[in-house]
């Protein structure tokens, strides 16, 4: 019984956080314009968070040290470039990486 109870209560609170977002904006109000600023300087934010995460740990003692890891990154921005494919970038590179791995 305690385990249905858990269960129900953590659907209930995805259930109110999935819909408080468009129970606060939605409507006649429309969006405002902080949030709208937000949208669109987040993303960029947080994918400039994730490179700096990844590529902390990449050992610059010799060009074969981190190779790896420099010519993943450099697939997904190029990818990104021609493509402008998030999904494709990310999963291209990540394929590359893996790739280079086995090598």
């Amino acid at each position: 019984m305690h385990a249905v109870l858990v269960i129900a209560l953590c659907a209930a609170v995805t259930i109110v956080l999935r819909a408080l977002p468009f129970l606060c904006f939605g409507g006649k109000h429309g969006m405002p314009r902080a949030v709208m600023r937000l949208g669109g300087t987040l993303p960029p934010a947080i994918m400039v968070a994730l490179v700096v995460y990844c590529l902390k740990s990449v050992p610059y003692g010799s060009f074969s040290d981190g190779a790896k890891q420099l010519i993943a990154a450099a697939a997904v921005v190029i990818l990104h470039l021609l493509k402008r494919n998030t999904l494709l970038s990310i999963g291209g590179g990540t394929a590359l990486y893996m790739l280079l791995l086995r090598l």
